[in-house]
């Protein structure tokens, strides 16, 4: 098929040097698709490479300690992929001897494998024919193949993946799979495709009826849900107040100072009432030092950060005191990054 070979030899010419390209081991490729989600490949570039330096093998992150692992993945959010990648790693040490399974059924069968991702490594690092189909690609093939069915509903991903089962090359599926990606990432961009460059422009059904433009068709998501927090770093002379969050949910296991809903624009004394309240101690010398808002994927987190003092403080479970150098090695997420930034820009850390 002329488009398969157009395809692939555009993407033997002009791919990307990724550090995951260079590599056909299936476990390191894992890697590589789970921090691509949702995430740009030029921040993922350098967390690649730490994260193989540190756990250059199957077994090293399986067995690996939660936080040592959450703090290789600071900063790259979306923290439940870094979980559920070390679970189904361990899923693989188990269950079958440290090779990843090199069939649909059985990888996807492990935590945090998702349809995508099975296709990805089954095709790249296997060179096994079958389906990597994200929003990339959908993008791609609706445009090719003139496909206008809404890419936001679930269920048309299903036709996507027929798509790619119908024409994806059997001698090079690997090649393949990543010029669609590629082809997403450099040509066939969201708004602006640049077509006069399209190595597969002949093949374009959008291209020829000028309807490039128009595709994919996209229902817009609902309105995210807005919260105000108050976070507040918490002193007892050089000690410094820390929570973990829950072990499910959004930021699992993530390391924070204390954090309450609040009000916006409340006032410093009514800050230090809840705080005294909720930590059951005396809260002090409270002093406002940064507002930010902080965007999810579902949510918007509008925070307030605070100083404060802290004495005779009755500490849950959750909540410990560290030191400066304790605080470093502790995970935290983007939200308290921040507010740590503007602690260190006063000299307070």
């Amino acid at each position: 098929m002329q488009f398969q070979k157009d395809l692939i030899d555009w993407f033997a010419a002009e791919k990307r040097d990724l550090p995951w390209r260079r590599t056909a081991d299936p476990y390191q490729i894992w890697i590589s698709e789970i921090m691509l989600q949702q995430t740009r490949v030029e921040t993922v570039i350098p967390y690649y490479k730490r994260f193989v330096e540190k756990f250059p093998t199957l077994y090293d992150l399986a067995e690996a300690d939660e936080e040592i692992l959450l703090k290789q993945w600071e900063g790259l959010g979306y923290y439940s992929r870094a979980r559920n990648l070390q679970a189904g790693v361990k899923e693989v040490a188990e269950q079958y001897d440290g090779v990843v399974p090199a069939s649909r059924k059985e990888i996807s069968s492990l935590k945090g494998v998702g349809p995508y991702t099975a296709g990805a490594v089954l095709s790249i690092a296997y060179g096994i024919p079958e389906h990597a189909v994200d929003g990339n690609v959908m993008r791609v093939l609706s445009r090719i193949l003139l496909i206008e069915e809404d890419i936001a509903k679930p269920k048309t991903r299903k036709i996507f993946e027929q798509a790619v089962t119908d024409i994806i090359s059997h001698e090079d599926p690997s090649s393949f799979n990543q010029g669609l990606m590629e082809l997403g990432a450099l040509i066939c961009t969201p708004t602006s495709p640049k077509c006069l460059l399209c190595p597969v422009r002949e093949h374009c059904h959008a291209f020829h009826e000028g309807r490039q433009h128009e595709l994919p068709i996209k229902t817009k998501a609902k309105k995210t849900k807005a919260l105000n927090y108050v976070m507040a770093s918490i002193r007892d002379g050089d000690a410094i107040l820390m929570e973990k969050r829950p072990s499910f949910g959004l930021l699992a296991n993530m390391w924070q100072f204390p954090m309450i809903e609040s009000p916006q624009d409340a006032f410093p004394h009514e800050i230090e009432e809840r705080l005294s309240e909720q930590l059951q101690g005396v809260i002090s010398s409270a002093e406002k030092i940064i507002s930010f808002k902080h965007v999810f994927s579902h949510l918007t987190w509008n925070v307030e950060g605070y100083m404060a003092e802290g004495r005779n403080l009755q500490l849950p479970s959750h909540m410990k005191w560290v030191t400066r150098e304790e605080l470093d090695l502790l995970p935290i997420s983007g939200p308290v990054q921040k507010m740590k930034q503007a602690l260190q820009q006063r000299g307070e850390i």
